[in-house]
């Protein structure tokens, strides 16, 4: 199915009932991350165990325009078209893909570099007030300063498959009071696995990973089968086929923010193979989660690929 014009999007979401537009929380094995917009921000309380990104970062969107519909791309649509050209720019992505749509996260410093390598493939708006205003491409700055970038190759990077079969979720937000107690047991009190690192094997055992997120007035929940029976069944909603996935774990040690690349990575093989994908980027690693019967190929589609560019 073509969509077209496609629209890339930044800006505050709409949401009248949360102060705080853009909150994404993640548990992984090492420790928690997370995203939140400058409102949220300003509700956190000091603390000496909060370590916050340098940069500041911008939120952007890919969708689709179908008529008087607009949806989601889908990270592994856009790999081709916005993730391998922004890491041949050197730009570096956070990425957080929810229930509903992919998010990319890129560096305020990098925009007029995002904006002009993209400019000859999509329609760019900026949101303003709630609306979407154009955004001139002829412009060499758009408001922010213009960035030159010469970084070096990207590293491969080890991947893992822990064995845990996830879910990816939403909820009616006002139905979150029902799950609140269930939400912060399952986050910060109760964990099926040891915090611990994942171990190096390709096939590690299942690691904790819970990720949440409320981001302009949508819930998305991405959580381990088991942990899923934990609560009531009647307010999760899921796709009518009820797929589980399984996920790839990306890094050996810490990623870093600098480096430019990793989604491309990993996006590029996806998409040849066309294997859809969620990813979500996080403090330390990255993570995707593919169809839990595309697993093997794609390890194996994966390390190839690390083996071609190590050589």
């Amino acid at each position: 199915m073509e969509h077209s014009p496609r629209s890339w999007r930044w800006g505050p979401g709409s949401t009248p009932l949360f102060r705080c537009k853009f909150f994404s929380l993640t548990e992984t094995p090492e420790d928690y991350t997370l995203m939140v917009d400058e409102e949220g921000f300003k509700e956190l309380p000091p603390s000496e165990f909060l370590q916050v990104a340098d940069a500041t970062w911008l939120v952007m969107n890919v969708s689709s325009h179908s008529g008087a519909a607009v949806q989601a791309a889908g990270v592994t649509r856009i790999a081709r078209s916005v993730i391998t050209p922004l890491a041949e720019h050197h730009v570096s992505v956070l990425m957080l893909s929810t229930y509903q749509t992919d998010f990319i996260l890129v560096r305020e410093q990098d925009l007029s570099v995002v904006i002009h390598t993209l400019a000859r493939e999509f329609d760019i708006y900026r949101e303003v007030g709630g609306e979407p205003v154009p955004v001139d491409s002829d412009d060499s700055s758009n408001g922010f300063p213009r960035t030159q970038h010469a970084g070096p190759t990207p590293t491969v990077h080890p991947v893992q498959s822990p064995q845990n079969r996830f879910c990816v979720l939403t909820l009616d937000p006002e139905t979150l009071p029902a799950i609140a107690t269930t939400l912060i047991d399952v986050l910060f009190y109760s964990h099926s696995a040891p915090k611990e690192a994942a171990s190096s094997s390709p096939e590690s055992s299942s690691i904790p990973f819970f990720a949440f997120s409320l981001i302009e007035g949508y819930i998305s929940i991405v959580m381990d089968s088991k942990t899923q029976k934990k609560f009531p069944r009647n307010l999760l909603l899921t796709s009518s086929s009820g797929e589980l996935w399984r996920m790839v774990r990306i890094g050996g040690q810490p990623l870093g923010f600098d480096e430019c690349g990793i989604v491309a990575q990993i996006a590029g093989p996806l998409a040849a193979a066309d294997v859809s994908a969620y990813y979500i980027s996080t403090f330390n690693f990255d993570h995707a989660l593919v169809p839990e019967d595309d697993i093997s190929s794609v390890i194996e589609v994966l390390q190839q690929r690390q083996e071609a560019l190590a050589s």
